[in-house]
């Protein structure tokens, strides 16, 4: 089973809308493959998109998974976790899955989904908490970062691969959900703030040019290590949201070659961190989705199952033309291939 996780402690780099559109790629490029979604963002965008998107009222389905008992969410497991935070109560994991197609039937049906939360927000700082306390014989902080580890264990066996929506920070539900994958997908954008935002993800999750040793002795990294944990390997680097614009001398090609330059230095200095040898095996461009991105969200509909035309959207027609719809699939089946 291979776990990946989309994460940029940057927001605005398209991470949710690539991870929806990859995910049902994948899946529809796999069906013989079981598929585990796993939204970790209080936003719960991406579970959201699963259920019927916007058009569909993905929303107030969302809501009624959040009021079942117990809670359909990664929200409601954490708070059966609260109470039993170092060791896993005895639970039932499939009262947090749900299956998408049975709400929408515009995405592949061997997707199950554990649904995001606004609940994650908060009950971060009890979470917080409870990692930092001090106990003889215990690791607290291993402990709770485990939670999605303890909830995939029973169920490994049901999934070949899974994939984890962060949020963008590196909170303590971001740590629980990054401790759980073997693999990191970065999405980035041209613009300088990706470029400290990617450089910032590093330190983060690598500790790599922390500015003391201070931070070391606490850094996710490091703590990770010391518990004889791997760390999750950077396994795609996606350039989001190219313009047909953006030319080899204009100056968000610039932004994008020195992200370039950075990540080689990385893969020279570091190459445990990564599961390829060179960029050119681990970067891909996403040209922007555009307006038939916009009509993909708002149908929570993958981009190779959207009709070109005109198409109606909460009342409105929208166009959708059959070039761009098919730029956007190629694009898409670029990161399905590297999965």
């Amino acid at each position: 089973m291979t776990t990946y996780a989309f994460w940029n402690n940057k927001g605005g780099t398209g991470k949710t809308s690539l991870c929806f559109q990859s995910i049902c790629f994948y899946a529809n490029q796999h069906p013989e493959e079981r598929i585990l979604a796993i939204d970790v963002c209080p936003q719960a965008n991406l579970s959201e998109l699963f259920l019927g998107g916007l058009s569909n009222d993905g929303s107030g389905k969302l809501l009624a998974r959040q009021g079942e008992f117990p809670r359909a969410t990664l929200g409601g497991y954490f708070q059966q976790r609260l109470p039993s935070p170092y060791a896993p109560p005895v639970i039932t994991p499939s009262d947090f899955i749900t299956r998408p197609r049975q709400y929408n039937p515009a995405v592949p049906g061997n997707i199950d989904l554990v649904c995001g939360d606004p609940l994650l927000e908060l009950q971060a700082n009890a979470i917080s908490t409870l990692a930092n306390n001090q106990i003889p014989g215990t690791n607290a902080w291993l402990s709770v970062v485990d939670w999605i580890r303890d909830l995939l264990e029973p169920i490994r066996d049901q999934y070949d691969t899974i994939f984890v929506d962060c949020n963008p920070s590196f909170s303590i539900y971001t740590q629980i959900a990054l401790s759980a994958v073997d693999r990191l997908i970065l999405p980035v954008m041209a613009d300088d703030s990706s470029r400290r935002a990617i450089q910032n993800a590093f330190s983060l999750v690598y500790g790599l040019k922390l500015p003391s040793d201070i931070y070391a002795t606490y850094a996710f990294a490091t703590r990770l290590r010391a518990a004889d944990r791997e760390l999750p390997k950077v396994h795609v680097i996606a350039k989001n949201r190219l313009t047909q614009y953006m030319g080899p001398a204009s100056a968000y090609a610039a932004v994008l070659r020195s992200i370039e330059e950075d990540v080689a230095k990385l893969i020279e200095s570091n190459p445990d961190i990564f599961t390829f040898d060179t960029t050119s095996d681990g970067l891909v461009d996403i040209r922007d989705f555009q307006t038939t991105g916009v009509v993909a969200f708002a149908r929570g509909c993958p981009l190779y199952g959207l009709p070109s035309g005109k198409l109606d959207v909460m009342g409105h027609r929208v166009t959708v033309h059959d070039e761009y719809r098919s730029n956007c699939v190629a694009a898409m089946e670029s990161l399905a291939e590297l999965l």
